[in-house]
């Protein structure tokens, strides 16, 4: 009888023994840290978290605390990808509003320490539930939780960006103009094989974006798999994994957050979670149309009328930044031990994101 496939909570959940490309010198940074953080104590152990597919994260292990850290991976790395420093920034100004996130420490540029920048946030004890069916729960509390994520999100986009001194952090308008350019250059810096739908998405997308985009700080990756959650309570404590926000569309962040309602199951969306062929009412999970009707009564919206274009879009994107990975496994730079698997997604998810395309009037 063949063994049972890992799930993603028992793959990804957890720490392990940091990986061999990943070392670097703890006592250096034990010292480095016992300089800079008020109560910090020695000594220092040091774990890798087995999620984490883009910046390597570690778990720094003190007598009296916990703390987290995230670096950019050593090695050959594409432009303007692992902004670590970015990470720190958003989450040092959303910190102070209330809004679920770590409490940051410090950020180092000197590569000295451990080879790569990195920062320091503290170490936010909750559940991290990989799985969007949320397993072993009532439907009472699905439905709980999904209303905060959704409520979190809708937070989010509603935040006056400027006010938190982060007018500089996007270029206002343009967004997934931008962000198509973006993700088409570096699917192309790490393309592998050649892929007829891709090719026929970098010509068709920047042809038709929605008009009327408004503007808001964006996460760009959230799921739930990117969230802390309060270890009894449907309550978000901490969101992570913030290398990808910006000043952008609130409406490219909320559909791709939709996307695990489309996302055909058993592993082709490079480990994002599916909902589909779920017994959703039967999970007391909110459909696709009901989610969206929340955040647009939240978002003071009347709908989301360009939804077949926003998901060819978040699945040409998605492709995109697993190509990217891919890649980085090419060049031995890619730091989660399941990235090489991910190549096989990237030709799948280019072909829904045509079929939405071809929905939303593509030819």
């Amino acid at each position: 009888m063949s063994q049972a496939e890992p799930t993603r909570q028992e793959k990804f959940s957890g720490t392990k023994e940091v990986a061999e490309q990943h070392r670097f010198d703890v006592r250096k940074l034990e010292a480095y840290l016992a300089d800079r953080i008020d109560g910090f104590r020695t000594p220092l152990e040091v774990r890798q978290f087995k999620g984490g597919q883009s910046n390597p994260t570690y778990q720094l292990v003190t007598p009296n605390r916990k703390y987290v850290l995230r670096r950019k991976p050593p090695g050959k790395l594409l432009p303007s990808a692992h902004a670590v420093d970015r990470e720190f920034r958003i989450i040092s100004a959303l910190y102070p509003t209330g809004f679920p996130v770590a409490k940051p420490y410090l950020l180092c540029t000197d590569e000295s320490v451990i080879g790569t920048m990195f920062y320091v946030m503290d170490c936010v004890e909750g559940r991290v539930i990989w799985e969007p069916t949320l397993p072993g729960m009532t439907p009472k509390e699905r439905a709980a939780i999904y209303d905060a994520e959704n409520e979190t999100l809708a937070r989010l986009h509603q935040l006056d960006y400027e006010k938190l001194g982060l007018s500089d952090y996007g270029k206002p308008g343009n967004y997934i103009a931008r962000q198509i350019s973006r993700w088409t250059k570096q699917y192309q810096l790490s393309e592998t094989e050649t892929i007829e739908e891709m090719n026929r998405l970098i010509a068709w997308l920047p042809a038709h974006v929605p008009a009327g985009e408004r503007v808001s700080i964006v996460h760009g990756d959230y799921r739930l798999d990117n969230m802390i959650l309060h270890p009894a309570e449907p309550k978000v404590l901490a969101v992570l994994d913030w290398e990808l926000s910006t000043i952008g569309d609130p409406l490219a962040d909320f559909t791709y957050h939709l996307m695990q309602w489309r996302m055909p199951p058993g592993g082709t969306g490079g480990g994002t979670g599916s909902l589909v062929g779920a017994d959703l009412k039967a999970l007391g999970i909110p459909t696709e149309a009901e989610y969206v009707a929340m955040y647009c009564r939240r978002t003071q919206r009347d709908g989301i009328p360009d939804l077949d274009y926003y998901a060819a879009y978040n699945f040409f994107r998605l492709a995109g930044i697993l190509q990217g990975i891919v890649g980085r496994v090419r060049d031995g730079t890619a730091s989660n031990e399941n990235a090489a698997t991910m190549a096989a997604a990237v030709r799948p998810l280019a072909q829904m994101a045509w079929a939405f395309a071809q929905r939303a009037g593509a030819r």
